[in-house]
C-alpha cells in the first residue's frame, strides 16, 4: 500500500509521559566547588602539602607536647608574637625566642631591617617562610611578613622555690626576707607582665600562679614584663590553697589584698617579715577558701569615689610600702 510519499514513525522505547524520577539524581549536581587548596590538581594544594610537611619537620613534637596552644580548628600552634611593632618590641626587650619567621621577599623598612639585627646578634634562627605556613601559625592574623616564635616558658614549683628561698635567706646568702607574689584568678596575660616587673623591681623573689583557671607566661606576658620575666621566676601551683598553707608552715606570712580588710597598708607590721602577697581578679577579688588562707587582709587606702584598683596597680602599691619599711628598718 502506498504511503503517499510519508515517512513511517517508529515508536519510542520506554515511558512518554514523564520519568517517575528516574532523571532525578542527574539534576542533583555535585555540591559546592571545593576549596583550591583541597583540590589535588590545583598548584595551592600542592603549596599547602609542603607547607604541612615542612613544619612537621621544624616540630615535630608540638602537636603531641601541647607546647602552643590550640586555634579555632583545633589545631596546635606555637606561642608567637606577630607584626612588625610587636616583634621588634619583643626582640628588644630581650624576650626568649627559638626563630624569627620572615616572609619570603618581604618589603623591608626600618623595623624588619631592626629585627634582623637584634635576632642576628642573639643568635635566633631566621628563617624564611612562606605566606601560607605564616598564615598557619598564627591562625590568620595579621602578621605583616613577621613571626616570633616563643619557647613554653619553663615554670618552677612554687614549693620548691619557697624552701629554696627561705633557706639561702637563713643561711645568709639572700639579704631580703623572701618575698612572693601569688595570683588568685588572674587571666590576663599583661597583668602577669606587669606584676612580674613589679616583683623585679622591688626585689621580690617569684610569682606564684595556680595550673587551672589561672594566666601563664605568654608572648603578651612576656612584652609586658619588659623582661623582667628573665630575672624573677614564676612558679605553677597545682592548688593555690594548698601551696599557701605549706608557705605558712615554712615561716611566710599569708597577706591578701582586698578592699574591706581589716588592716591598712600603712599599718602593715609584718611588712619586714617573709611574706606572700595574694591578689585576686579586679572582678571578684579573693575566692573564698584563698581568703581564708589568709593571716591578714590588707587594704589600700583609696578615694572613695574609686571603686578598685587594677590588679597589678594594687600589687606594685604594695610592694613599694613592703620594700620602703624593709629599707627603713
Amino acid at each position: 500500500m502506498a504511503n503517499n510519499g510519508r515517512r513511517s514513525v517508529k515508536a519510542k522505547k520506554g515511558p512518554t509521559i514523564g520519568t517517575g524520577g528516574h532523571g532525578r539524581k542527574a539534576l542533583e549536581g555535585k555540591g559546592p566547588t571545593p576549596k583550591a587548596e583541597d583540590r589535588p590538581y590545583h598548584k595551592a594544594h600542592k603549596s599547602k602539602q609542603l607547607a604541612e610537611r615542612s613544619a612537621a619537620k621544624r616540630n615535630p613534637g608540638a602537636r603531641s607536647a601541647g607546647a602552643g596552644k590550640s586555634g579555632p580548628k583545633g589545631r596546635a600552634t606555637e606561642e608567637v608574637v606577630t607584626g612588625r611593632n610587636s616583634v621588634v618590641e619583643a626582640l628588644r626587650a630581650g624576650i626568649p625566642a627559638k626563630a624569627l619567621h620572615v616572609a619570603i621577599r618581604i618589603e623591608m623598612d626600618d623595623r624588619v631591617k631592626e629585627s634582623l639585627k637584634l635576632a642576628a646578634e642573639r643568635g635566633i634562627p631566621l628563617l624564611e617562610t612562606g605566606k601560607p605556613e605564616l598564615d598557619r601559625m598564627t591562625d590568620d592574623a595579621v602578621h605583616q611578613g613577621l613571626v616570633l616564635q616563643i619557647p613554653p616558658y619553663d615554670y618552677a614549683d612554687a614549693y620548691e622555690l619557697a624552701e629554696e628561698t627561705v633557706e639561702k635567706w637563713k643561711k645568709g646568702h639572700v639579704s631580703n626576707a623572701p618575698l612572693f607574689v601569688a595570683l588568685d584568678g588572674i587571666t590576663d596575660p599583661r597583668n602577669l607582665g606587669a606584676i612580674i616587673r613589679s616583683v623585679s623591681a622591688f626585689s621580690g623573689h617569684g610569682v606564684i600562679v595556680p595550673e587551672r583557671r589561672s594566666v601563664g607566661v605568654t608572648a603578651s606576658a612576656w612584652k609586658t614584663s619588659a623582661g623582667a620575666a628573665v630575672r624573677v621566676p614564676v612558679a605553677r601551683a597545682s592548688n593555690l590553697n594548698s601551696a599557701l598553707k605549706q608557705f605558712k608552715n615554712m615561716g611566710i606570712f599569708v597577706l591578701g589584698l582586698d578592699g574591706d580588710g581589716d588592716v591598712s597598708l600603712p599599718d602593715l607590721s609584718l611588712a619586714t617579715e617573709p611574706v606572700c602577697i595574694v591578689v585576686g581578679s579586679e572582678g571578684k577579688g579573693l575566692s573564698r577558701l584563698v581568703r581564708e588562707n589568709c593571716d591578714q587582709i590588707v587594704s589600700i587606702p583609696i578615694d572613695s569615689a574609686m571603686e578598685s584598683l587594677n590588679a597589678s596597680m594594687a600589687v606594685g602599691i604594695t610592694l613599694y610600702e613592703v620594700s620602703r619599711q624593709r629599707a627603713a628598718k
